[in-house]
């Protein structure tokens, strides 16, 4: 019934399905939900990281919960502000789980006007993919993905998850943010040697 469409798959027999068949959690049905208040999504977020195996929480325990990565990333950047630590979890994620359909990603981050920050994160990603030939499948994944979200970002300008920075932070950002963060029209600091986790993955 499942492969005739007969029958909706839940969370929970995908997760046995997973379990069973060894498979990467981007089977998982994504699910977006609103998003949570800023102290329970770090902490939550920190758990689904640690769930998928980023390294940079290695120390957390799961509970046992798995997302669907591409749920945990959108989850993290609608978040008006985020702590360093979680940002830097971005790129390695999406370098991570890079070898599975990203339409889904693609098209909720365009519903929730969050194109510009996916299209810099997947920038980051596809930058560390690139220096490993082995990854090549997932790098010409994350470019074709960068290439859609560029021709759909936004005009407007954005941050990374920095909403609260002062009218002097922004001012000193536009004059000196990275090339990649000026494409996306992002007022951030970040630039591709900050993110240490993605060089990993």
């Amino acid at each position: 019934m499942l492969e005739a469409g007969e029958r909706q798959l839940t969370r929970r027999l995908a997760k046995k399905m997973m379990d069973a068949y060894r498979l990467p959690p981007t089977v998982l049905p994504p699910v977006v939900k609103s998003p949570a208040r800023p102290r329970s999504a770090v902490r939550r977020l920190a758990e689904d990281l640690a769930a998928v195996g980023y390294p940079g929480f290695a120390y957390l325990k799961s509970r046992g919960r798995r997302r669907n990565p591409y749920e945990v990333v959108l989850t993290a950047l609608a978040q008006p502000n985020l702590e360093a630590r979680l940002v830097e979890a971005l790129p390695w994620l999406l370098a991570r789980y890079a070898d599975s359909d990203t339409r889904w990603l693609e098209d909720h981050a365009k519903i929730q006007g969050l194109q510009n920050r996916l299209g810099f994160v997947v920038t980051m990603a596809r930058h560390f993919g690139e220096k490993k030939p082995r990854r090549e499948d997932e790098t010409q994944v994350l470019a074709q993905l960068e290439e859609r979200l560029y021709r759909d970002r936004l005009a407007r300008e954005d941050t990374l998850c920095q909403e609260s920075m002062t009218p002097a932070e922004r001012r000193w950002l536009r004059r000196n943010r990275s090339p990649e963060a000026r494409k996306w029209n992002l007022l951030t600091h970040w630039m591709p040697e900050h993110f240490r986790y993605a060089q990993e993955a």
